[in-house]
């Protein structure tokens, strides 16, 4: 039982997995108590492998009568039974869809229609009203602006605020977390508490779990390897976009999904379905979350909600 090997602990709060891309913040959200009760995922090739991790450990989200392992999640938010698809939770979390935001995209941020889906998330915060949120997203986020020169962060705070909310924001590497992995990410936390956001704590970095050389096999250049994404696969160690090649005990060496999994801090029971190509399983990889840092972000958040974990 795949899902079954997630950490068994009492649920002590329930959150929704929106852009859920295979699960990272499921997992690391559960890790630290919480209970998934809804998911957004409108990639197909995505669902599948999500289904395949979680389907053991959470099959009431999986019961197509009941709508909770959803696709396009605009598809709800422009229904007037907002209310009712989506149940009661706690937490929302979001990795939206970053690569509008992204230095190596074409920057066009909410300006492209893949930008706006944030208002998509403030939707659903606004007619809901959870106890907090937890929001990903690339650096980039910081500093980008709109054809128009208005900054597209100003804009996503002044949102947050109307809705009621108050947060912070935290640059997160996902080495600061025990795995050997650059990808350095925007993450930000928010609750409808005052309290509670004078309660969080943001967590502290660990030592490397795990290093590059016993994931790659072998003795590398590097301590910490390049940031995972989505496309430019086997460009070789000279090309100044290479990203997953290296050069292991002097010879070109090129990741594959069973290292990616561990450079983003993946459990072991976590796997691929047959089916899924090498190319879609780094694509999916490429679009995911560091799990220890989500992990430990989780934590601290439902510690500043009350929660044990």
């Amino acid at each position: 039982m795949r899902g079954g090997a997630l950490r068994r602990v009492l649920s002590t709060f329930k959150f929704i997995d929106l852009f859920a891309g295979i699960g990272g913040f499921h997992i690391g959200l559960s890790d630290a108590g919480g209970e998934c009760v809804f998911v957004s995922e409108w990639d197909e090739a995505a669902r599948v492998t999500y289904r395949h991790n979680f389907e053991d450990k959470s099959g009431e989200l999986f019961m197509e009568a009941d709508g909770r392992f959803a696709g396009d999640i605009t598809a709800i938010t422009s229904s007037p039974h907002i209310n009712k698809l989506i149940p009661k939770f706690d937490v929302l979390a979001a990795g939206f869809p970053c690569q509008p935001f992204s230095q190596a995209g074409l920057r066009k941020g909410m300006d492209e229609t893949r930008g706006t889906l944030f208002f998509d998330i403030l939707k659903i915060l606004e007619a809901k009203r959870p106890a907090a949120f937890f929001l990903e997203n690339v650096r980039g986020l910081l500093s980008h602006k709109s054809a128009n020169g208005a900054s597209t962060m100003e804009i996503i705070r002044g949102q947050l605020t109307e809705a009621g909310y108050y947060f912070s924001e935290h640059l997160v590497k996902a080495s600061d977390f025990g795995v050997p992995q650059h990808r350095p990410r925007l993450f930000i936390i928010g609750f409808r508490s005052k309290a509670a956001m004078s309660r969080f704590k943001a967590p502290e970095p660990v030592e490397l779990g795990i290093t590059l050389d016993q994931i790659l096999g072998g003795r590398t250049d590097r301590e910490i390897g390049f940031t995972l994404r989505v496309g430019g696969r086997r460009s070789g160690v000279q090309d100044r976009r290479n990203w997953d090649t290296y050069l292991v005990d002097g010879v070109e060496r090129s990741i594959g999904p069973e290292e990616g999994l561990k450079l983003q801090g993946f459990p072991s029971w976590f796997s691929f379905p047959p089916g899924i190509s090498e190319t879609q399983a780094m694509k999916q990889l490429g679009n995911s979350v560091a799990v220890p840092a989500v992990r430990a972000y989780a934590v601290a958040i439902a510690s500043a909600l009350g929660f044990p974990n």
